[in-house]
């Protein structure tokens, strides 16, 4: 996603780069292969941090030169000039972003130390340049009573309504502390992101053979591959990740060892260390508040909102709380449940705790629904599923995937795959597809999408570099990756991201951007795909026979579907409306373990399992902003994914009606953030989304029906 407040550059840089560093040069040629592509294979940290320094030094002189420009401001001369400028700044910030997410190291950490202040710093002199915000202002308010183009409108839109929530129309002294407080949270962000990152390398349980009962022969040669890159040749290791641990509590029958793997996982950055960051999350707390009163806003989350589609904390909490109540209901009825196989089958007498609540929750699936997730995982092999959403994006969008051979393109990993994307009718170009699958000592949890290049028309059609990245235990030598369910579902999540990336048809690079609470609506409605017919029954083949997934089979999943929608809602939920609670509340001496604490026994929150994120390691919102009071977002996309997924069941074809997937296309993927949200979903189903889809979806009592 473009960002002109870290990525600006003038085209003299180009003549005079400094040759001797790979990472100076820029990548994006129009006339080179595939556009021009990342030197991934060149990268290295100081080189990276020399050009991240050249770049901006010369990105600040680039916004002098509009916001000195004497001429009479419009469009064209000030808000396209800032749209076509940061190529090369750009190119360098692809190396940064990888360093920081997929090849961390210490020697990286210390740079990037060194860094953030400095990106923060750079950020302020752009969003506080008085003659800048002038010029915009300029514009804006001439547009007032002669709207623009409505492209260009949006776009300038945007701009004002990004440099006026950055502090730009402030007074000298406060414009002074905002800049401070950025740079403060700066280094906080960054030191808040490597103490997770040290409690997740650093915390790996070590098994021996007679402690591996329960668990796949998948899962164990996967561990023990991993211990014995560690130095533990004859040990298994349980690395401190959601792709590890996840499986090791559904199938572990050591109910003392789920224990500990379980509170390894639920404490990083909650030790009592110097790695602890519970005194940080205060200081940012604190921060932002004051930040934001600069501007006049009683709180943070009344700042973040005012540009999203629920616009204010109340709209948002009242979606979290209209679903709340029926998700902890179904909490209740899934222990139950869990309690009642624990007393007829445990040899002791238990309650059920955290770390049984997968054991136990898939004991109760094989005997309510017959449904075993290793047989199913059977049919789920990591080649196959990237197979399917080759296929659906066929369907769909008329994109066509193909593989490009190794060495063709630089990667910055040998895992790392490249696909050609291209339009199946036409044969055009669309751009490269990366995917980065394993996790490995330095890469950061989770699964995300990003972009090296996007779509834009400005100055000629770019084409998009974009990228998947997971954290799949990586197989043993031979072995094919099985995923779980739910895996799969994330996987096909994370690549409606990337056909996002692919559909732009926008002509600004701003407009490639997105709301928050609108940008994983795209991504969660894709996730629909991985249950239908023709995806199960072409590519869910079993690893050792070839055989399709059998109809009994197809038939239970389909029925369970609902299953432990208690657990998936609860934990999501609570941590989406602790974000929130936290950015309501007033941070003068807050104790932040003691209100995480308080807020859940007020919510009511089943002791039986936790937050999803627990808030010291809740990076979404303390690593840096994007999901800050934000983290309800999901839940608001999925009201309009439940609602669209209904349009596609209602149409003739069903998830294939070519209709229905054009307007999908073209009025959900294609405009980017060309369009007002609300505006282009109205355009896609002709009314607003309903919250009763939601409740149908999940399984969850509907008022009136």
């Amino acid at each position: 996603m473009k960002n002109f407040f870290i990525i600006i550059i003038t085209s003299l840089f180009l003549v005079n780069c400094n040759n001797s560093n790979p990472m100076m040069n820029q990548w994006s040629d129009k006339s080179a292969e595939f556009g021009g592509v990342p030197a991934f294979d060149k990268m290295n940290p100081e080189q990276v941090k020399e050009a991240m320094l050249a770049g901006m030094e010369l990105s600040l002189k680039d916004i002098d030169k509009i916001a000195n420009n004497l001429d009479t401001p419009t469009f064209e001369n000030t808000i396209e000039e800032m749209e076509r400028s940061g190529k090369l700044l750009n190119d360098v910030y692809s190396y940064y972003g990888i360093l920081s997410s997929n090849m961390s190291s210490p020697e990286f950490r210390k740079i990037q130390g060194e860094l953030a202040p400095k990106l923060s710093e750079y950020s302020s002199l752009i969003s506080q340049n008085e003659k800048l915000f002038k010029r915009i202002s300029s514009i804006y308010e001439a547009s007032l009573t002669t709207p623009l183009e409505n492209d260009k409108q949006r776009v300038l839109d945007l701009t004002y309504k990004s440099f006026a929530m950055s502090g730009a129309a402030l007074d000298a002294d406060k414009k002074q502390r905002y800049a401070d407080i950025n740079l403060e949270l700066s280094k906080l962000y960054n030191d808040f992101s490597n103490n997770v990152l040290h409690d997740e390398e650093n915390y790996v349980t070590y098994l021996d053979k007679s402690q591996l009962d329960g668990l796949s022969e998948g899962f164990i040669k996967s561990a023990n591959n991993i211990a014995k890159d560690k130095g533990f040749e004859n040990k298994y290791a349980i690395t401190n990740t959601r792709s590890s641990m996840d499986p090791f509590l559904t199938y572990s029958t050591n109910r003392e060892i789920r224990e500990v793997v379980w509170k390894n996982y639920y404490s990083r950055g909650d030790n009592g260390d110097e790695f602890d960051n519970n005194k940080i999350i205060a200081e940012i707390l604190k921060l932002r508040k004051e930040r934001v009163g600069l501007l006049g806003h009683d709180n943070y989350a009344q700042w973040r909102l005012q540009d999203r589609m629920a616009k204010t904390p109340e709209n948002a909490m009242s979606l979290m709380e209209a679903v709340w109540p029926a998700a902890i209901a179904r909490v209740d009825e899934e222990v139950a449940d869990m309690q009642k196989v624990a007393d007829e089958t445990s040899s002791v007498k238990i309650t059920i705790e955290p770390w049984d609540y997968r054991f136990y929750s898939e004991k109760v699936r094989k005997i309510k629904y017959d449904l075993d997730s290793d047989e199913v995982k059977q049919y789920l092999q990591l080649d196959k599923l990237t197979e399917a959403m080759f296929y659906v994006a066929g369907e769909l969008f008329n994109f066509k995937f193909i593989a490009l051979e190794k060495g063709r393109v630089p990667v910055f990993h040998e895992d790392v795959n490249v696909w050609e994307v291209k339009d199946k009718k036409s044969d055009e170009h669309i751009g490269l597809w990366y995917l980065d699958p394993y996790a490995r000592q330095g890469k950061r949890s989770g699964a995300w999408a990003t972009t090296y290049r996007s779509h834009t028309t400005l100055d000629g059609k770019t084409n998009v570099l974009a990228s998947n990245n997971s954290n799949f235990v990586k197989p043993a030598p031979g072995e094919a990756l099985l995923v779980s369910w739910d895996d799969a579902t994330t996987f096909f999540h994370e690549f409606g991201h990337a056909l996002h990336f692919f559909s732009s048809n926008v002509k600004y690079p701003t407009l490639n951007g997105g709301v928050r609470d609108y940008t994983e609506f795209q991504s969660q409605l894709l996730e629909r795909w991985l249950s239908t017919d023709r995806v199960i029954n072409q590519f869910l083949v079993h690893n050792d026979t070839g055989e399709p997934m059998p109809k009994e089979l197809v038939n239970k999943i389909k029925k369970a579907s609902t299953f432990n929608q208690g657990f998936g809602t609860t934990e999501y939920l609570a941590s989406a409306i602790m974000d929130m609670k936290f950015h309501l509340a007033d941070p003068k001496n807050i104790d932040v373990d003691k209100f995480e604490r308080e807020t859940l026994a007020d919510l009511k929150m089943p002791s039986e399992l936790p937050m999803r994120h627990r808030t010291p390691h809740f990076g979404h919102v303390f690593s840096g902003e994007g999901y800050a009071t934000a983290y309800y977002g999901y839940m608001w996309a999925d009201v309009l994914t439940a609602d669209a997924s209904e349009a596609f069941a209602e149409a003739p074809g069903g998830f294939y009606d070519k209709d229905v997937a054009k307007k999908l296309v073209d009025y959900l993927f294609s405009p980017r953030n060309s369009i007002d949200p609300a505006e282009a979903y109205r355009l896609f189903r002709g009314r607003d989304a309903k919250i009763e889809a939601l409740m149908r979806d999940r399984g969850f009592p509907v008022i009136g029906e």
